[in-house]
């Protein structure tokens, strides 16, 4: 399972403004529980009003607190003018940051009159009259996440107000929720969440009713025992880390995509029509992410009946973008009127296989790539719990290709894509007979980048005429490029040997997809093709950690523009750590260790945010030091390789460089500043912003030939040293 994010570091979010969301985490399936009945003295069972999964639009994600009445019902205009609306994307919700410190002399929410002159009831009005929905945050604790006036002891006043607002949906966050004299921590929750649930029903308006507290108790023992609650007292519940913010670089976004699905996609027995596991925004239109990452993130929220709530800006939405979050298909798959969370039918390394019953009998299928690289993942009709047929019809709902196969499922998927198809059981006369490509890489010393390419056919009828051409980008050779291949009967293959070679890489990695298309003609009008990947990842070390660097993390006061440390564009002050000894070129000494700190000029690049990159490095040791910080929540584990080929790994962390405890992950101290520079100058003076060690274990007496950092890109490295 993800490594939740402890409560400490959920409340260090929400003090430092940097924000930012777990990173990496494992696709393995938690164990289902079967759902527990309500104890006694429970609250009244809340409606559902939400009987399908929510669609609609946030805030939070994108903007985080840079929002305003205007931002707000531009996005509002944008689901409408671009025809989301229509499609299910229906309520605007209003996330933190829209209220004003202080409640008024009555103890009322005001809203921020700076940021919304006409007040919210006016907002919910402007979205009525659009035909939206009216959602908006509140938190069940003393304060938002933010700092902003909580809902606790406030109940039913904040839920009146809501109701006179016309308020359609309420998220409820559980940032500083105090813990009651004899109570747990999870009775403390469920008093406060149940007080919010009991107010909205009094209120008698159907307000959809959102509900946060799983997602503080993420990996702890009692997570099923809040989720099961939280389902009697709302409709969704947020059950674990957020979704990376826009602002974070495309790889942290990915790793969070995939670290959501993973705590999400084990959940299924948890959740039921009108009552639904939510794992967080979707980031489609977010910079950073490719087509393919966009497009698994929501084909997976969908096999997971999972809330589509996008979280971007719709005023810029690329016609790619919108094309992901608009396929009527998918949406179908998510709102599918059984509400039946999908499963993990197969899973293996680098990748899952879902399956969702549908209404009328028919399956969705996903084929879900998680690794780097191109593979052919392959399951069958029957495992993905469809009843015996003669025949099965695949709708691909990307492509809308529809072919037919007698069994088996299968798709040579690209890297971090999903293949997602509605599979029909029954005849499939005038369908394209299914197929699929498989790349074998078959390479030895005398014969290198040699690979067996295999044709295979699924369907009902045979492939004639049937040629295979691969293609390669510009610098790189294949021979043959084309092949003509024999006929192949149903069930039946056919391959054929190629090899490619390509240019050696610049330093880093460089990642090239060649791709086979096979052509044949299977019906008599028709000449069908299938395409497959192989994807070559060639990874040249850097000759040193600061060929390597990659992010501006210190700036001079004068000039903090460059900066972005924490991807929201703050860094360290320049002058603030030449107080610390800090200076370029200087030597510090910390915790046994001895390190240079960067040379590089103040608004240059200065240190490495730690992207799997290798780097060069000799000498023996018993532990490699580190000197860095962290600007998310997250570890990750560093490879040395040594002169005779073996290897060895260690996991480095490090604290958030303002807000965590200073010996999170094992670190050190090395020294602290005690200020930072934000785009617009020099601030949060009194705030303490470190600079820390780590190490990792060498293996004694082998000599370093190289070292890989974490794929980890919240992490940032200044230097690193072996330590004798």
């Amino acid at each position: 399972m993800s490594t939740p994010l402890p409560r400490w570091l959920r409340a260090a979010v929400a003090c430092c403004t940097t924000l930012a969301a777990a990173s990496t985490g494992t696709l393995l399936a938690l164990p289902a529980a079967a759902a527990a009945p309500a104890p006694p003295g429970a609250a009244a069972q809340y409606p559902d009003y939400a009987p399908t999964p929510p669609m609609g639009w946030n805030d939070w994600s994108y903007y985080q607190c840079g929002i305003d009445e205007k931002t707000i019902l531009d996005n509002a205009h944008a689901l409408v003018t671009t025809g989301l609306a229509k499609k299910g994307y229906d309520t605007v919700t209003i996330d933190d940051c829209w209220m004003s410190r202080q409640r008024d002399a009555k103890g009322a929410l005001v809203a921020d009159p700076a940021l919304f002159p006409d007040g919210m009831a006016y907002v919910g009005r402007q979205l009525h009259q659009l035909g939206l929905k009216f959602g908006i945050y509140e938190d069940a604790g003393t304060s938002t996440c933010g700092g902003y006036p909580g809902s606790l002891d406030h109940w039913q006043q904040d839920a009146d107000l809501f109701a006179s607002w016309e308020v359609d949906y309420v998220k409820l966050d559980g940032c500083n929720v105090p813990t009651k004299p004899g109570e747990t921590e999870e009775q403390s929750y469920r008093d406060t969440y149940t007080a919010m649930s009991t107010a909205l029903l009094n209120t008698h308006r159907p307000i959809v009713f959102s509900i946060s507290a799983p997602a503080y108790f993420q990996g702890a023992a009692n997570w099923e025992s809040v989720i099961r609650w939280s389902a009697q007292l709302g409709n969704l519940w947020r059950e674990g880390a957020d979704i990376a913010l826009g602002q974070a670089p495309g790889r942290e976004k990915w790793a969070s995509i995939k670290d959501n699905y993973g705590y999400n996609v084990g959940l299924p027995a948890l959740q039921r029509p009108g009552r639904w596991n939510d794992p967080d925004f979707l980031l489609a239109g977010d910079s950073g992410l490719s087509q393919d990452e966009i497009q698994s993130q929501t084909s997976l929220w969908a096999m997971m009946a999972a809330p589509l709530i996008s979280s971007t800006d719709l005023t810029h939405l690329s016609p790619a973008a919108l094309a992901v979050l608009g396929n009527e298909d998918v949406i179908a798959v998510d709102q599918d009127r059984l509400g039946v969370q999908g499963k993990v039918v197969q899973h293996d390394t680098g990748y899952d296989v879902l399956s969702k019953p549908l209404a009328g009998g028919d399956r969705a299928v996903a084929l879900f790539n998680s690794s780097d690289t191109a593979q052919t993942i392959t399951t069958t009709a029957a495992r993905a719990g469809l009843p015996s047929a003669i025949g099965y019809a695949l709708h691909d709902l990307v492509t809308k290709q529809v072919t037919g196969t007698t069994g088996v499922i299968s798709a040579d998927v690209p890297p971090h894509a999903t293949v997602l198809y509605r599979v029909h059981p029954g005849a499939t006369r005038g369908a394209a007979p299914a197929t699929a490509l498989t790349w074998q890489d078959i390479s030895t010393a005398e014969a290198p980048g040699t690979y067996r390419i295999t044709l295979a056919d699924h369907g009902a009828v045979p492939l004639n005429d049937t040629r295979l051409r691969v293609t390669a980008p510009a610098g790189w050779t294949v021979t043959p490029a084309t092949t003509a291949l024999p006929r192949v009967e149903p069930g039946g293959t056919a391959s054929a040997t190629v090899t490619v070679h390509g240019p050696q890489g610049t330093p880093g990695t460089t990642v090239t997809a060649i791709t086979a298309t096979a052509s044949y003609r299977a019906r008599p009008t028709a000449v069908d093709t299938v395409s497959g990947d192989r994807t070559i990842v060639q990874t040249v070390p850097y000759p040193s950690l600061a060929a390597a660097f990659d992010n501006v993390g210190t700036t001079s006061e004068s000039a903090p523009a460059p900066g972005n440390f924490d991807g929201n564009g703050d860094s360290y002050s320049t002058q603030a750590l030449a107080a610390a000894g800090a200076t370029p070129g200087a030597t510090i000494s910390a915790n046994g260790l001895g390190f240079t700190w960067p040379s590089s000029a103040p608004g240059t690049a200065d240190n490495v945010s730690a992207a799997g990159q290798q780097i060069t490095l000799t000498g023996q040791g018993t532990a490699l030091g580190f000197l860095g910080a962290e600007a998310g929540f997250t570890a990750g584990t560093v490879t040395v390789t040594y002169t005779d080929g073996t290897t060895s790994t260690g996991q480095l962390g490090f604290p958030n460089w303002c807000c965590s405890p200073t010996d999170a992950y094992g670190a050190k101290t090395a020294f602290t500043t005690d200020h930072r520079n934000t785009p617009t100058g020099p601030a949060n003076y009194g705030t303490t912003y470190g600079v820390f060690t780590n190490t990792v274990p060498l293996t004694p007496g082998r000599t370093i030939r190289s070292v890989t950092l974490p794929d980890a890109p919240a992490l940032h490295v200044f230097a690193l040293t072996v330590q004798p």
